[in-house]
């Protein structure tokens, strides 16, 4: 089974230079860790969601909806009890629940899940010689560039042997429908072993595969797509750019955008 997260389609997007999408990437996580309050992060967030309807690819956010929702559920669980505000909602001995906790902590989740989104984004319009090119055009070194391409690459590849190796053993027999959670994760822990082992084989066999081939990082390379900023690289760039000033102006200059002083 083959599991892949990038979408191929032709929208304005995919047509970005990898450059523009990378640096874009940063930019939209500096402006999300401009706010705690989970009205600016959600703000963001539903204009990276639109973004990905506009670029055709929600299918790859689709896919991974529950551990985003995993992600604001938990965060909104667990932070209330690690922050402290004034206004307090609920309190049994050393625990208590306050207003601006609660309000942290969906922020924290949200921020969580944008993060996701946003690589997300970045990985289903970016094809994986594309992002390496563009990091070898960025002037960051070869055998670098190559390691985090492969490893970007490997992680589809190692989630569909995993759903590969699901399908054949619940096809012998194995019950994974059981109703307790607990049980469910008794079961799939014996199905980490040979993942491992089709990870290692997998791993083995790329690096028998480029020592045939004479792979050597340091030598002198072409490349077959040359990545080109244009236009409207730079506009979306300047765009961006203009908008985190506005972030860090809102958050540093005018104090709005925050439920907890003194927290990021």
């Amino acid at each position: 089974m083959i599991i892949s997260l990038f979408q191929d389609r032709d929208s304005w997007l995919h047509r970005l230079d990898p450059r523009t999408k990378m640096i874009g990437t940063i930019m939209l996580f500096a402006m999300t860790l401009s706010f705690n309050d989970p009205l600016y992060v959600a703000f963001i967030t539903a204009a990276i969601v639109c973004t990905a309807v506009s670029a055709h690819a929600i299918g790859a956010l689709w896919k991974l909806r529950l551990i985003l929702m995993l992600l604001v559920l938990f965060s909104v669980a667990l932070w209330p009890f690690f922050a402290e505000g004034p206004t307090t909602l609920w309190s049994w001995r050393s625990l208590k629940v306050s207003r601006e906790s609660l309000l942290f902590g969906v922020a924290m989740g949200l921020r969580l899940a944008t993060f996701v989104i946003t690589g997300l984004l970045l990985l289903a319009t970016t094809r994986n010689e594309e992002m390496t090119n563009g990091l070898i055009k960025m002037k960051l070194p070869y055998p670098v560039a190559f390691a985090l391409s492969t490893a970007l690459r490997l992680v589809p590849t190692f989630a569909g042997a995993g759903a590969t190796i699901v399908e054949a053993q619940v096809s012998r027999g194995l019950d994974l429908e059981s109703k307790n959670p607990a049980l469910r994760m008794g079961k799939l822990i014996p199905l980490a072993v040979p993942m491992f082992i089709s990870a290692i084989r997998y791993t083995n066999l790329l690096a028998m595969a480029l020592e045939s081939k004479g792979f050597t990082p340091d030598a002198a390379r072409t490349l077959y797509y040359e990545p080109v900023m244009k236009t409207r690289d730079w506009a979306i760039l300047a765009s961006l750019s203009i908008l985190v000033a506005l972030c860090l102006y809102l958050r540093l200059g005018l104090d709005l955008g925050v439920v907890m002083a003194g927290r990021m």
